[in-house]
């Protein structure tokens, strides 16, 4: 239950609090600090380069001549690109989750009978340990899946028998037995919250050790177990999709950093988790989704391009939404002319929508949006901007076309992206070589020490 405090306590927290205010007043100026770079980016938005990696590169723009030149968007995973991949398993009506997660961790396509025995490797370490449902999750749920996944990894520290070892066999071990865990973790704590905090019945499935990650999620998630093949498959692609980003990202750069000290896998994965917990990173999808249903309401013709670009209009006069005056959805950091995860999940999420027409409608009206964006962008501000769909435009709906709940979003990508990470880890830990350590300007005034009594 949640500890209340007096009234007392909260005036004083209050007054805490404006103490703080009062005596705390950095600049947000750019201009003032010329040399800080704040966010790690550069004056021209770039990251800041901190190291080298060999596992995943994002590319959306080229420099000539000191200028930034938009280009189609890249995505490759060790050197191989995200639509070659997909087609290639697609292609034989394969899930290929598995063999992604073996390129990314050993930098190889595996044979046929390297991802045979990879994949029945995996099925041994799918299951969570004895009791671990019972005692970490059914007896401490949270509100929040993420916050409970979180806790889980960190928790699964103490079942390991060899924690701490960071050669490359154990940690190997250990990143395998957290791919594999984390789609169950995540339907298990979920199945927990609607328990205990939307009053529903408990349903709580065990993994099967034949099924995909794909499926196994779907399994465990819903109520009745049951899915359909092409469910399972579209999941699969959206694992694949999110499953690395280059290691600039912040989760993916939380857990180097934390791998940077010689830290334990378990506190490193935890690190990335608490870092995609944040709404300006993987919440993304379900802001998209938010602003959507209010589109979806508000404009009647759903196929009138007039009163779509109206509602747009709106939307960046701040007039209506959360007065953000942005479309999410639209623009990304890297990425300029297209994001190529965003053409592969519509590719795949028209083949379920054909079966659903009012899900067909709501795709037709998401791909509106996205055509029109643009340009109403630049009748407004007078900018002509290079702008292009990002995934969670449409990952957000594909994740409810598949009735995975809004509050399981950003869980998902966290079972998708857990593969990248595990190969950041044991990257950053065998070549990364130095402690990550920035530096931070101080701006404060030299003081003099005043005895309590003076004061």
């Amino acid at each position: 239950m949640p500890v209340y405090h007096s009234d007392a306590s909260i005036q004083l927290l209050h007054t805490l609090c404006e103490d703080y205010e009062k005596n705390t007043a950095l600049s947000q100026d750019p201009r003032e600090n010329p040399h800080v770079k704040r966010g790690l980016r550069n004056a021209d938005g770039t990251g800041v380069m901190v190291g080298y990696t060999q596992i995943g590169n994002v590319r959306g723009y080229s420099i000539i001549d000191g200028e930034t030149v938009p280009i189609k968007g890249s995505l490759t995973y060790r050197g191989y690109e995200i639509e070659d991949l997909i087609d290639g398993f697609s292609r034989d009506g394969r899930f290929g989750y598995a063999e992604i997660r073996y390129l990314l961790l050993f930098g190889c396509l595996p044979t046929p009978a390297q991802l045979a025995q990879f994949e029945s490797l995996m099925s041994e370490f799918t299951s969570l340990p004895d009791q671990f449902t019972e005692d970490m999750i059914l007896r401490a749920p949270s509100s929040d899946i993420m916050n409970k996944l979180g806790r889980a990894v960190l928790a699964l520290y103490s079942y390991d028998p060899n924690p701490d070892d960071v050669t490359l066999e154990n940690m190997v071990r250990q990143c395998l037995e957290l791919i594999c865990r984390f789609p169950v973790i995540i339907a298990h704590a979920y199945a927990v919250k609607r328990h205990y905090y939307n009053n529903e019945s408990l349903y709580l499935h065990r993994a099967q050790p034949h099924l995909s990650s794909a499926e196994n999620f779907l399994h465990c998630m819903r109520p009745d177990s049951h899915f359909t093949d092409l469910e399972a498959k579209l999941l699969d692609i959206c694992l694949v999709l999110h499953a690395e980003h280059g290691g600039g990202n912040n989760s993916t750069f939380a857990c180097r950093v934390l791998a940077s000290t010689g830290t334990d896998t378990y506190s490193a994965i935890a690190a990335a988790v608490g870092s995609l917990k944040g709404p300006k990173h993987g919440g993304a999808n379900r802001q998209v989704m938010r602003q959507f249903e209010e589109i979806c309401q508000a404009v009647s013709n759903w196929e009138d391009d007039g009163q779509v670009a109206d509602y747009l209009r709106r939307l960046l006069n701040k007039e209506v939404g959360d007065g953000s005056g942005l479309i999410y959805g639209m623009g990304h950091a890297v990425y300029t002319l297209s994001d190529p995860r965003t053409g592969l999940l519509k590719k795949y999420a028209w083949e379920l929508a054909a079966q659903n027409p009012e899900m067909a409608a709501q795709l037709r009206l998401m791909e509106r949006v996205e055509r029109l964006a643009p340009e109403v962008f630049a009748s407004v501000t007078g900018k002509a901007k290079v702008m292009c769909a990002n995934v969670d435009m449409y990952s957000g709906l594909v994740y409810r076309m598949l009735r995975i709940s809004p509050e399981l979003f950003t869980p998902v990508f966290a079972a998708a992206r857990v593969a990248g990470w595990c190969a950041h880890r044991i990257e950053e830990q065998l070549t990364g070589g130095r402690l990550i350590r920035p530096a931070y300007k101080a701006v404060v005034k030299p003081q003099s020490y005043v005895p309590l009594a003076e004061r």
